[in-house]
């Protein structure tokens, strides 16, 4: 586990360039046994190339057997103790579209879904909406009111939007109301200790308030909300690792965790092609880029191994663009596995592969893939060892001791 006074005691500056692209959801496992997991099933030239000029591995961003969220398995690669850097994804959508949260605040993050008549939940999405209809949909929230409180509902994107109470007293020791599944109706709001009773109850009334104003409505006619959670007030990146660090991220989840760590948000972005853009526009002003890439991990969501595969290979085409700005370091991983077998996170390790031209240790290995990364030459390590092996290979490391 990586320890943050320590590397602020041994990174320094310099004048090298170091990038983590994020393939959300990368690893896998096969449909069939035997078979190939996405990531050997999808044709990757260039990283397959790569790995063999490269160490590759496997990371764990928890623990053994621990199926990590998207912000524990960020926090990871960005080198916190997820386990002690706990942040709700509230406040990670609530941060990532622009919303300045105070310390009188919980925020959760709702999903707009589908339910039948009996309250049943037959689509936990909503049909994935598009972001357009999330926003008409917020609108027909926005007027609800509550007692002692103030509600500011925003939309993120897709069926996503931001949920948040102000005033004094609140918790966020509040239950999620997604069963995370369908079949199942939403959970009531339930406090988790006794003095979150009164934010509870508050949750509760806005979510009937919710129900009626959306019943009539299709495909969304319900919400669920989760991860409640108020500002960690998170140690800054750029002061553990002296990078000036730029997070190229379209989803607004993944700009709220750079944001909380003190990133530089490159703005405006919506595709592969436009980050690529933004990674070159950027290079000269920034020493760490965080690019995240989200629908490798949607269509594992989705269930749909073919199409995390192709998600997969559009990166892979990309990578020849990255490779053009000469990064001293290259790092491609995922923050967690979610095998389209399974349609959710897992805790599988996850493929990592670590370019450092010159520097890198010789891998005995054919490809990027899990199972060639069991042979790799980074082994099987915790997601928080990637930062203190970034700055090293970038020479950005003092010696320990004399």
């Amino acid at each position: 586990m990586a320890d943050l006074n320590l590397m602020r005691e041994l990174a320094t500056t310099g004048d090298t360039k170091i990038v983590l692209l994020v393939m959300d959801g990368l690893g896998g496992i096969p449909r069939e046994p035997g078979g190939p997991t996405e990531l050997e099933f999808a044709k990757t030239p260039n990283l397959d190339k790569l790995a063999r000029e490269s160490m590759i591995g496997l990371s764990i961003p928890i623990a053994h057997g621990i199926a990590p969220g998207s912000g524990p398995g960020h926090l990871a690669l960005f080198g916190y103790d997820p386990v002690k850097f706990l942040i709700g994804r509230g406040v990670l959508e609530s941060v990532g579209i622009g919303l300045q949260l105070t310390p009188d605040d919980v925020a959760a993050r709702g999903n707009f879904c589908t339910v039948d008549e009996n309250l049943v939940i037959t689509d936990r999405r909503a049909g994935r909406i598009p972001t357009e209809k999330c926003v008409e949909l917020v609108k027909l929230l926005k007027p609800i009111k509550l007692p002692g409180v103030e509600v500011i509902v925003e939309a993120v994107q897709d069926y996503r939007f931001a949920l948040v109470f102000r005033g004094k007293g609140l918790s966020d020791r509040l239950g999620e109301t997604d069963p995370q599944k369908t079949g199942l109706e939403p959970l009531p709001v339930k406090a988790l200790d006794p003095a979150a009773q009164p934010t509870a109850d508050l949750a509760n009334e806005w979510v009937a308030k919710a129900r009626e104003i959306l019943k009539n409505e299709r495909p969304a006619n319900m919400v669920t909300l989760r991860g409640w959670a108020q500002e960690p007030g998170l140690p800054k990146f750029s002061e553990i690792y002296k990078l000036r660090s730029a997070a190229i991220a379209v989803y607004p989840m993944y700009k709220g965790l750079a944001s909380l760590a003190g990133m530089t948000l490159v703005q405006g972005l919506h595709s592969l092609d436009e980050q690529i853009a933004a990674l070159k526009a950027n290079w000269a002003d920034y020493d760490f880029f965080f690019f995240h890439y989200k629908y490798t991990d949607s269509r594992g969501e989705d269930g749909n191994f073919d199409a995390k595969a192709s998600e997969i290979e559009k990166v892979d085409a990309a990578i020849p663009r990255i490779l053009e700005l000469k990064p001293d370091v290259l790092i491609v991983t995922g923050d967690h596995s979610t095998p389209a077998v399974w349609k959710a996170h897992s805790w599988h390790p996850v493929p990592t592969l670590l370019h450092a031209p010159g520097l890198t240790r010789r891998n005995d290995v054919t490809g990027f893939g899990e199972t060639e990364c069991l042979k790799g030459a980074l082994g099987q390590f915790p997601a928080t060892d990637l930062m203190p092996l970034a700055l090293s290979y970038a020479k950005r490391m003092n010696k320990f001791g004399a």
